[in-house]
């Protein structure tokens, strides 16, 4: 039993790390499209053109956030290896 605790604690850290990078690339995806969805209802806004520049720079703003994920995830396997 004792070992089985200390495997168990032994893990924790690394599991805890895991759960963090997972959290750090879905916050990045999401920023990215916040970023794209508020400058296109903001230029559809002010240039009067509904819905074109809203699914212009979503699109955009999910590109950058994947973008940002991959070079992330890149990173983060270069730091395990």
């Amino acid at each position: 039993m004792e070992e089985f605790k200390q495997k168990k604690e032994k893990n924790r850290p690394k599991q805890l790390k895991v759960k963090n990078d997972g959290w750090r690339m879905v916050i990045e995806l999401v920023t990215g499209m916040l970023i794209g969805v508020s400058l296109g209802m903001a230029l559809d806004h002010i240039i009067g053109s509904e819905p074109l520049f809203l699914i212009v720079f979503s699109l955009l703003g999910f590109m950058a956030g994947v973008k940002t994920m991959i070079a992330t995830a890149k990173k983060m396997n270069e730091t395990n290896n």
